[in-house]
């Protein structure tokens, strides 16, 4: 018999119990799935009100500068992601991806500025690997710190996100999308970004661990503010048209087929002055010249059955001529909707084109749709 790796708990895995969640491995952890509101109920309230998840199972990792110039810091993890981080400022955060050779993504990752650090947020499947890879590559330049035990991470999502989280912490309110600050809640520091995955305002906060559950508590005592599962999180991100690491982008997508140009800032992109220098870049390069053989779309299926991966897609309705693949696909609750994204040949990429999924030995229309399928909320 094959023995299996018992499950990591998060330090709110007891209070996830007590609020009736349905738990399901996830990433080597034991993670709610959904409460007893329901999935359906869970993503409409996160839209409508402020929904609290439980993401302490992804990384926390502080990248020190050994000289004390930050700017030293910067310089070396630009030479694993083609993003600037250079010129990221102090008190800001950016999203960010590992390449490899091949130019295709290790992992996608949130990079913070904070001042005397870089605050480094990995994927949970990823996390073990990412570290290694830092240690490998910027040790000599950087102390690299993992915060993966004695830091939870909750996210707290839903236009009224603000209005929850201001009574324990008032600064949060002068904070923009994307904007990261410390601030003292419930007598602990926590690092608090204004950001999240789900296309609504809201936040993600960095508390010591053994102070996680009194602040989950203190959030969902606010009237608007329920519990939200795995499920909802990502039904949610896939309305906002946001990647999930190892369903729509991996180490075979680059990004330019992965459609995440947007996150290679100018500087690093030919011409723009610190080109190049990161793993895979002649790839990714040639691929922004002359275009990807695929591309990453939406899709919105005609009728209401979804399109889940990972379906066949095919430019006729005979299912004679394959042209892709979906990646993510569900139901979308704010939508009323199937939606999906998936990969297509360039050639029959183009919004509006019709493409054919087969769902159980049927080719079901869909059409391809501009992301995000919501328009997002956050607060700029």
């Amino acid at each position: 018999m094959v023995s299996q790796e018992p499950l990591e708990k998060t330090p709110l895995h007891a209070l996830h119990l007590e609020l009736g969640a349905r738990m399901v491995p996830f990433a080597g952890y034991d993670m709610p799935v959904q409460y007893p509101m329901g999935v359906m109920k869970e993503h409409l309230h996160t839209r409508e009100k402020a929904g609290l998840f439980d993401v302490s199972h992804m990384g926390q990792v502080w990248l020190k500068p050994r000289s004390g110039n930050l700017a030293d810091a910067a310089i070396a993890l630009e030479k694993l992601a083609p993003v600037d981080i250079l010129g990221l400022k102090p008190g800001r955060q950016r999203y960010a991806f590992f390449t490899n050779d091949k130019g295709g993504i290790m992992d996608d990752l949130m990079v913070a500025n904070r001042g005397d650090h870089l605050l480094v947020i990995v994927n949970a499947a990823c996390k073990d690997a990412d570290l290694a890879h830092m240690k490998a590559y910027l040790s000599d330049l950087c102390e690299v710190e993992t915060h993966f035990e004695d830091k939870a991470l909750l996210a707290l999502q839903g236009p009224k996100a603000e209005d929850v989280l201001a009574p324990l912490c008032e600064a949060v309110t002068e904070m923009k999308f994307m904007d990261v600050r410390a601030c003292e809640v419930l007598g602990v520091t926590c690092v608090i970004s204004r950001s999240g995955y789900t296309g609504e305002d809201g936040f993600e906060i960095s508390v010591p661990a053994e102070k996680a559950d009194e602040l989950a508590r203190a959030l969902l005592a606010h009237e608007d503010c329920e519990p939200i599962g795995l499920g909802a999180r990502d039904s949610l991100r896939l309305e906002a048209g946001l990647c999930l690491y190892g369903n729509d982008i991996d180490t075979t997508t680059t990004p330019v087929e992965a459609a995440l140009v947007w996150g290679m800032q100018k500087a690093r992109r030919p011409g723009g002055g610190r080109e190049g220098g990161f793993p895979g870049a002649d790839i990714i390069f040639g691929q922004l010249a002359d275009g990807a053989k695929r591309l990453r779309v939406g899709l919105k299926a005609e009728g209401r059955a979804p399109i889940r991966p990972p379906a066949k897609l095919f430019a006729d309705d005979k299912g004679e001529t394959e042209i892709g693949n979906v990646t993510s696909g569900g139901f979308g609750p704010s939508v009323g909707v199937p939606v999906a994204m998936g990969y297509v040949a360039a050639d029959h990429a183009e919004t509006g084109t019709t493409i054919y999924a087969e769902v159980r030995g049927k080719y079901l229309p869909a059409t391809i749709t501009d992301t995000p399928f919501i328009k997002p909320t956050y607060k700029r």
